[in-house]
């Protein structure tokens, strides 16, 4: 088998090589990994569980991405967290999850646990100069209403909009009352699904309930795509 690279977009991402293998669903070992993480969130149960949490976990997931090829190029979380400014101390992540952006600028999203699935794309979080365009296309009517129509076709499909983070009022220059303000108020736009553990989880039916949690996102993506579009500003304004 040929070893894969995938490319280190960004910094808060893992480089990683892996060799090529077949996707066959999350076996249960990686459920009873996770829960075990759960109940004991720790570097000792980490080091001594770290091959399981291999084979088991990442595996399956690199294996998923390398189906879903065509969202890609993907990069896998690392699975330590950040806890700098954290209140929670507990040092690893509860879930495996990965990300790739298109040319045109939106993301895709997939994270698996023990609690079971999320499948999600579009914008999740917009820098300075995305914000910028995207409050102006909503507060216009043509493009505000075409939007305000994407989302509402997209939670008939099963999905909920959302973002990282909104405010908690209008933007600065926009009226409290605006017909759209709920979309002005977030700082990024993004549908997904999410699924509670099932047998399916364990079985090739993954690749084809992601796949279809993306495809239903396809036309509000490329909205954001036409009129957000990636960020033109240095990584570190990005921030």
């Amino acid at each position: 088998m040929a070893s894969v690279a995938l490319p280190d977009m960004y910094p808060q991402y893992a480089a990683l090589q892996y060799e090529a293998m077949t996707f066959t669903g999350f076996p249960l070992e990686a459920v009873a990994f996770y829960e075990g993480l759960q109940a004991d969130n720790s570097r000792p149960y980490w080091q001594a569980n770290k091959p399981v949490y291999e084979r088991a976990v990442r595996a399956p997931m690199l294996a998923l991405l390398e189906e879903l090829s065509d969202y890609g190029p993907f990069q896998v979380f690392r699975p330590y967290k950040d806890v700098r400014f954290s209140k929670d101390k507990t040092p690893y992540k509860e879930n495996i999850g990965a990300y790739g952006e298109s040319e045109g600028g939106a993301g895709h999203y997939v994270a698996f646990s023990a609690t079971g699935m999320f499948a999600g794309s579009g914008y999740y979080g917009m820098a300075s100069d995305q914000l910028e365009r995207f409050r102006a296309a909503v507060d216009a009517e043509a493009t505000g209403t075409e939007l305000a129509r994407l989302v509402a076709d997209v939670e008939k499909a099963g999905l909920r909009p959302g973002a990282m983070s909104e405010l908690k009022s209008a933007p600065r220059g926009f009226p409290k009352d605006h017909p759209r303000i709920e979309l002005l108020r977030r700082k990024g736009l993004m549908a997904g699904r999410e699924w509670p553990l099932a047998k399916w989880m364990h079985t090739k039916a993954v690749v084809g309930k992601v796949r279809d949690a993306w495809t239903a996102a396809n036309e509000l993506n490329a909205w954001l795509d036409l009129h957000v579009g990636p960020s033109t500003l240095p990584p570190d304004e990005r921030r």
